[in-house]
C-alpha cells in the first residue's frame, strides 16, 4: 500500500486487468502496442513465475478508495547495457498522468530495493523521447543519464545508487 494505491503482484489472475491497461494509448504508446488477450495471459503468467519464485516484479497499482486501475509498476531484473540488472519502471493511464501516481509508484519500488533486497543500486530507463517518465527519473533521484540501444532502440539510462545511510 502507498497513501493513494493498492499494489497488487502481477499474476495470471490480474491477466484481464493487465490486458485493460495495455489497451490505454498512453502507454500502448511506449509498450510497442496495445496488448492481446493472450499476449497479456502470458504475460501475466510469466510475472507471476518470478513472483512465485521469490524474485520481484512489477505491479498493478488500484485506486486505494475507488479500486480503479490507475497502472503499473515496480521492480524487475532486466539486461540493460550488457548487465542483468534491477530496474524500476512505471505505466499510468493516459487519463491519470500529471497526478503523481508514476512518482508514487517509484518511491514503493525504491523502498522495496533498498529496504527489503539491499540492493545497491537501480536503473531505469525509457525511450529517449519519453519526457514525462524521465522527469519522473530525476524526481526520484536517478542521475547519470546517458543513451544505450535497447531493442535496438535509442534509450536512455538513469542510475540510483543507494542512499547512503540507508541500510
Amino acid at each position: 500500500m502507498t497513501e493513494r494505491l493498492r499494489l497488487e503482484p502481477v499474476r495470471p489472475a490480474l491477466a484481464d486487468d493487465l490486458w485493460l491497461l495495455h489497451q490505454d494509448a498512453g502507454i500502448a504508446r511506449w509498450y510497442g502496442g496495445t496488448y492481446s488477450r493472450a499476449e497479456a495471459r502470458e504475460r501475466a503468467a510469466g510475472m507471476g513465475a518470478t513472483w512465485a519464485g521469490g524474485g520481484v516484479h512489477k505491479w498493478l497499482a488500484y485506486d486505494r478508495e475507488s479500486g480503479g486501475l490507475v497502472g503499473r509498476g515496480g521492480l524487475s531484473y532486466q539486461e540493460v547495457d550488457g548487465a542483468r540488472r534491477l530496474e524500476a519502471g512505471w505505466a499510468v493511464r493516459g487519463s491519470l498522468w500529471g497526478r503523481g501516481y508514476a512518482s508514487e509508484i517509484g518511491r514503493a519500488s525504491l523502498a522495496v530495493a533498498f529496504d527489503e533486497l539491499n540492493a545497491d543500486e537501480v536503473v531505469s530507463f525509457t525511450e529517449v523521447d519519453n519526457l514525462r517518465s524521465r522527469a519522473v527519473m530525476e524526481r526520484l533521484g536517478f542521475g547519470s543519464p546517458r543513451e544505450i540501444r535497447h531493442r535496438g532502440e535509442p534509450f536512455v539510462l538513469y542510475v540510483l545508487p543507494r542512499p547512503q545511510g540507508r541500510h
